[in-house]
């Protein structure tokens, strides 16, 4: 019999959104009749319904909506009391929120959360790929960190890394990237540096929960071109699409934007070089360094 992977914050602040919305669904009601009852914002129950970020109902609040949504059996009471509990509970990110850019958490807790996710890169290698050397290279090249935060900041890329490699309590993560040739031409930190982290990514690529490939520039234009992007995918929540911009973070849960994503990530897989022709490449760009 297996055992359930137990399950983090943000997961059940998703599934206890998700039965708060299914409730409230069921009684026709809107998020503003819902809001005015419990006199709070419109916005702040659509947070509590999304589960993003860290904006969870109040115990008395679940109790209101119980009784505004019908629930009688106490038992349904407590399991949502229950849930609520449990999504109070800190996420390993939340010993690093000082220096966190805002909302960054609320990737960090999804990706925990994830059993597999597949990316896209053009100009850098992928967080959970990159070196300590090459991060805090990457780090320090940003205005908005102030010098005081890097070694910390450092520590986080460190910390999420075990996603990759976690073995008590859930399976590693199932990491599947691909990388514009862009991204390991780019000598960040210099030769010495640059070298590590190519050698780092053939090493990543004989992990069995990795798969890394490179579009080489020959190919010319294509559609990653757009920019980057990650799509999450879980047991149980629908997939999750994020998009790290400089005006923001951006999660799409829309089936038909999920889909137009997972429809690029398999084009630019298939034009892209198959795993054991991207470990020779890297190679040779690391010779080359």
């Amino acid at each position: 019999m297996t055992t359930p992977e137990p399950k983090t914050p943000t997961v059940n602040r998703r599934q206890l959104g998700a039965e708060l919305r299914r409730l409230r669904t069921l009684k026709n009601l809107t998020i503003e009749d819902v809001a005015a009852h419990l006199g709070t914002s419109s916005t702040r129950m659509s947070r509590m319904e999304t589960g993003k970020g860290r904006v969870v109902p109040k115990p008395q609040e679940i109790e209101a909506l119980c009784e505004l949504y019908g629930v009688q059996d106490e038992r349904q009471v407590q399991m949502l009391i229950g849930m609520l509990s449990d999504s109070r509970q800190p996420g390993w990110w939340d010993q690093y929120r000082e220096v966190l850019p805002s909302g960054l958490e609320v990737y960090f807790g999804l990706e925990t959360d994830a059993l597999a996710e597949r990316a896209w890169e053009t100009v850098l290698v992928h967080g959970l790929l990159q070196t300590p050397d090459y991060a805090r290279e990457i780090i320090r090249a940003s205005p908005s960190t102030p010098a005081a935060d890097i070694d910390d900041m450092v520590a986080v890329r460190t910390k999420r890394q075990e996603l990759l490699t976690r073995s008590s309590g859930r399976s590693p993560l199932e990491f599947w990237a691909i990388l514009d040739e862009a991204a390991i031409r780019r000598p960040v930190g210099g030769a010495e540096v640059m070298r590590a982290q190519l050698l780092h990514l053939i090493e990543a690529q004989a992990w069995p929960n990795v798969t890394l490939q490179i579009v080489p520039a020959s190919k010319g234009a294509h559609p990653g071109l757009g920019g980057a992007f990650s799509m999450l995918e879980f047991e149980a929540e629908p997939p999750v699409v994020y998009i790290d911009s400089p005006a923001g973070n951006l999660y799409l849960e829309k089936k038909a934007d999920v889909r137009k994503f997972t429809s690029t990530f398999d084009l630019l897989r298939a034009m892209a070089l198959d795993p054991e022709e991207t470990v020779a490449f890297l190679r040779d760009a690391a010779k080359e360094t």
